[in-house]
């Protein structure tokens, strides 16, 4: 079995799969100190849960934007499960990337190209609802072309909060009416419609550069199905793009190996 660990600013997703097939997915928060034997204490009772346990596990594969947890989840594969996990570089993701300074584009991002590439069809734009809204550009050849990061909708809500002492906390959700007839409503306003006006000028702004009309746009990510209500230019939400590119990674990198083995 593999479990798949995408790390994220925010959050950190563990997924088993059985082939291609996935079988439990957990979160916990993301906090770069956690150790090895802490993420297997909180692991522990969940496999045990599901009915699995940590010797099932025969492959990892982690994709990161937080460069601290790397060593710690490094070692839970090592020490916990038994084997070396497979840290995600830009070497091991099979697309040309078109951009100017290649490796400062997050694995996370690469990620998701190729999965829309392999998964669904190109061109297209991806729109990940995490930390940060970004935008990721596919071309009609399923080169990555680079894309646009915005404040994520949390960061924002909260900077808002933090900055303006008379503006209380909020959650995000979409108002009935553009115009607010309250404090809260007025935010709400501001922060749900407002996105959803950035995410459609955005996209035809991106479109006129990319020279095609018609490019499919997928969004993942928590929020990604909330503003999926509210905005015209959304095709399909698929929560689970960033995992099915790493299993598709994870099988390659297996048969790389079995084909070097076998010659």
């Amino acid at each position: 079995m593999l479990l798949a660990i995408d790390v994220g600013n925010t959050n950190i997703v563990f997924a088993l799969y059985d082939g291609e097939a996935q079988k439990k997915l957990w979160r916990c928060t993301t906090e770069s100190g956690r150790t090895a034997d802490e993420y297997a204490s909180w692991l522990y009772p969940l496999f045990n849960q599901s009915g699995y346990d940590f010797q099932q596990i025969e492959r990892i594969i982690i994709s990161s934007v937080v460069p601290e947890a790397n060593n710690h989840l490094s070692r839970l594969g090592r020490e916990t499960f038994g084997c070396v996990p497979l840290v995600l570089d830009q070497h091991m993701i099979d697309m040309v990337i078109d951009v100017d300074k290649p490796q400062e584009v997050g694995a996370d991002r690469l990620v998701n190209a190729l999965a829309v590439q392999l998964e669904y069809n190109v061109p297209a734009i991806v729109i990940d609802f995490g930390t940060a809204t970004t935008f990721d550009v596919i071309n009609g050849n399923g080169h990555y072309m680079g894309g646009v990061i915005a404040p994520g909708v949390n960061l924002s809500v909260e900077a808002l909060y933090q900055a303006a002492a008379k503006l209380p906390r909020i959650n995000v959700d979409p108002p009935k009416n553009v115009i607010g007839r309250d404090t809260v409503s007025a935010m709400q306003s501001g922060v749900y419609w407002a996105y959803i006006a950035m995410i459609e000028g955005m996209v035809e702004r991106i479109k006129n550069e990319m020279g095609c009309d018609a490019p499919l746009v997928l969004a993942t990510g928590g929020l990604a199905q909330l503003f999926e209500q509210g905005c015209s230019v959304i095709d399909k939400v698929d929560q689970e793009l960033t995992l099915k590119g790493l299993v598709y990674i994870d099988r390659n990198h297996v048969q790389s190996l079995n084909e070097k083995n076998a010659a």
